[in-house]
């Protein structure tokens, strides 16, 4: 009996494509030896062991809100790999020096998650390094394409305020209004333990002193293992590739590109702590570059001045003395949110609204029961750079759970609105794409029933 795909009307095409790069190459080595290939796709495969990986992968991410079937899963690889094969017909580029910079994004995420390279090249069955470049920088090199050939067929496309009425009334009428997670929006007050400045001093004079004993001939590496507080430096000695597209920070990059071979740096500073660089290669756009970190250290006593201060702080705004706003411009050292009345940027969409549901867990753990203006008690805190700091969160503001109302929720009703006009753009140009695209579909799928018509080979 011929299986029905019904994917999820809530799927979107932006979660599939943050699992390219998770599970692309999960089982490289053996891939193409041992696999079959499910279907072909002008030169592009995807072969049967994607799509159990990628639906299992769809199910942990959505935590088992969206449901898939195998059939539905290869509708969806091969809507992607279509995308592919037509970006490079219709000459869509994309930049080395882009791609590279998000192998290097990549590599330090998986680097992260696993402890050290090592790891992540045996956890994958590469042989080295290289080869796992090699790989991601393709996957990269797809993505990249896939989401300029998606943007080149939507670019033209909007939606009116009366066509976001009509969507709304649509879902209205099937009585399929999604529901609105809980939201909120909350500032906050950091203050900084800030180390002094004979501590500072002292850390520039010991980088000037193994800039000088590096320069003299001694070996970068081995000071880098001693001395620096970069916690990578075990496993890479402090090395990197860096290019003007990647993602470290303005200091580091510039530093970088203004060495000559073989020279080492002054001491510069970062939000990260002092440093000192050598540049060991110059490859094209890239720069083979070590560094040694090293932070200022932060005594007990400046800890307990430093909760304390922000205590005082605290019973200030809640004795009306100061207004929380005022509070944030006076004594705030939070460099991202001082200028911002204290507000905290969501880091995945860019605005001040959080899904509650979908908090930091220990964030979420702070600001789950408070009410709108209340603030949370001190507490302590450090970020990537090891910088020590006391903080305290406002509820700014907070909408609980509900069904989606027009006037309320206006602008994701236009965004789901555009969004499901952008999907039926995109099938509308597949269809047509399918009928001049060479596809093979292997027989095992053949009792699929899809969207579209990919069994055309097989009809002919």
């Amino acid at each position: 009996m011929p299986q029905k795909t019904t994917i999820s009307k809530y799927i979107k095409h932006h979660l599939f494509l943050l699992l390219l790069i998770f599970m692309s190459f999960s089982s490289y080595s053996q891939k193409v030896k041992i696999d079959g290939v499910a279907v072909v796709i002008g030169k592009n495969i995807v072969l049967n062991s994607d799509i159990d990986k990628f639906k299992q992968e769809i199910n942990t991410r959505s935590e088992g809100k969206i449901k898939i079937s195998d059939c539905e899963m290869l509708e969806e690889l091969m809507q992607q790999k279509l995308l592919a094969h037509h970006a490079v017909i219709d000459s869509i580029t994309v930049s080395d020096a882009e791609i590279n910079g998000n192998v290097e994004t990549n590599l330090r995420y998986f680097t992260q998650q696993f402890g050290n390279i090592d790891k992540v090249i045996k956890a994958y069955g590469f042989n080295d390094i290289d080869d796992l470049k090699k790989e991601i920088y393709e996957i990269e090199k797809e993505k990249l394409l896939i989401a300029r050939e998606q943007a080149k067929i939507t670019e033209k496309i909007d939606v009116t305020p009366e066509e976001v009425r009509l969507y709304f009334n649509g879902l209205k009428d099937k009585k399929e209004l999604p529901e609105i997670s809980a939201e909120v929006e909350l500032a906050q007050i950091v203050i900084k333990a800030i180390p002094s400045a004979e501590e500072n001093e002292r850390i520039i004079a010991k980088l000037n002193e193994l800039k000088k004993q590096i320069e003299e001939g001694a070996n970068f590496k081995m000071k880098a293992i001693i001395n620096s507080d970069d916690p990578g430096v075990t496993q890479n000695g402090g090395k990197y590739e860096v290019t003007k597209e990647s993602q470290f920070i303005k200091e580091f990059k510039e530093t970088a590109f203004s060495l000559d071979l073989g020279q080492v740096s002054k001491p510069f500073k970062s939000d990260y702590g002092y440093h000192i660089m050598q540049l060991h290669e110059i490859r094209g756009n890239i720069r083979i570059a070590s560094h040694i970190l090293m932070q200022s250290k932060v005594p007990d006593e400046l800890i307990k001045t430093t909760k304390d201060k922000a205590e005082e702080v605290r019973k200030e705004i809640l004795d009306g003395k100061i207004t929380f706003e005022e509070a944030v411009k006076k004594y705030s050292n939070d460099n991202e949110t001082k200028n911002n009345r204290g507000i905290i940027v969501n880091p995945y969409t860019g605005d001040s609204k959080f899904d509650l549901t979908r908090m930091d867990p220990d964030l979420y753990a702070r600001v789950a029961e408070l009410k709108k203006e209340e603030i949370t008690d001190v507490y302590f805190d450090q970020d990537g750079s090891g910088v020590k700091m006391f903080k305290f969160i406002l509820m700014k503001e907070r909408t609980d759970t509900h069904i989606a109302d027009l006037v309320k929720d206006y602008v994701k009703i236009q965004e789901l609105a555009l969004l499901k006009k952008k999907e039926e753009t995109v099938n509308n140009w597949s269809k047509e794409k399918i009928k001049d695209t060479y596809i093979k579909l292997s027989e095992i799928h053949t009792n699929c029933t899809f969207e579209r018509n990919w069994k055309k080979e097989i009809n002919n």
